[in-house]
């Protein structure tokens, strides 16, 4: 399978948030910037297909490793290619791309977080970092990369959201200890997929923080910044319509996971970055 082929299955397979998303990227840094979702799904499956946190560490050094080679101009796996060949800033975003990495490191050594602070940082790297890459890639987007951070952290927050039942299943739980204390909620409730008033309460908090964090951060754009980064305020959109709907379903994210479907996915996409948010 050629580079750009196993990007694009990785990183931005069909009817995926992603895949729309790019599509109101510019053609010419399409490509770049599907290695670079691939590589972040790369990462993030090596978390999630380690039962043994000795290999995934293993597996993760190896790819930090391998970001090394696309300063060199030897990269080996089909991802890495695509990156050195269609991402003209891939080199000059080497550290922040190993920044993503040591995020996804935080999975293999803990499960819990006690507090808000302590899952801002890891929200800040797997999240933050990487919607900073991608603003990054846009002629003057080195300006954009602090609003991308902010903009990252609460895409990353709206993925907790989607994804508690998921991410119980494999063992995590991405809402803050001391939060779920406060709705009366247990770590045993989440994984044995326990619904109730406390549980509602406490995704209806959760929700809210994503949400406010993106409409926050896009409002607060200067006008150009909006112009230059389309991808993020596309995945901003599909995000608000996303959160949206789980509220519609009342938070019953436990057994399954709540999705937007293609064609909803695709309009919410258009209409933003055509007519604004």
């Amino acid at each position: 399978m050629k580079p750009d082929q196993y990007s694009q299955e990785k990183g931005a397979p069909l009817g995926s948030s992603v895949y729309y998303a790019l599509l109101r990227a510019p053609a010419s840094r399409r490509r770049g910037l599907t290695a670079l979702f691939a590589l972040r799904r790369e990462l993030e499956e090596t978390v999630e297909n380690s039962s043994d946190p000795a290999l995934g560490h293993a597996k993760l050094a190896w790819w930090q490793r391998e970001l090394k080679t696309i300063e060199t101009g030897q990269p080996t796996h089909p991802v890495a290619v695509e990156l050195h060949r269609e991402l003209p800033g891939a080199v000059a975003a080497i550290e922040s791309l190993f920044e993503v990495a040591e995020g996804f490191t935080m999975d293999l050594d803990q499960a819990r977080y006690l507090d808000y602070p302590g899952l801002q940082r890891y929200v800040g790297k797997v999240g933050g970092a990487f919607a900073a890459v991608v603003a990054q890639q846009a002629p003057g987007g080195a300006d954009d990369r602090e609003w991308a951070r902010e903009l990252g952290n609460a895409l990353m927050y709206a993925e907790i959201v989607r994804d508690v039942g998921d991410d119980a299943r494999r063992g995590r739980i991405y809402l803050p200890i001391s939060e779920m204390q406060r709705f009366n909620v247990t770590a045993a409730d989440i994984i044995n997929r326990r619904y109730s008033d406390g549980f509602t309460a406490l995704m209806e908090f959760q929700a809210g923080r994503a949400r406010d964090g993106l409409r926050q951060t896009l409002s607060n754009a200067p006008r150009a910044t909006l112009k230059r980064q389309p991808v993020l305020r596309a995945q901003a959109a599909i995000a608000l319509a996303l959160l949206d709907e789980i509220e519609g379903e009342r938070y019953q994210v436990l057994h399954q996971r709540i999705a937007l479907t293609p064609v909803r996915k695709l309009w919410v996409a258009y209409r933003t970055t055509r007519f604004g948010i």
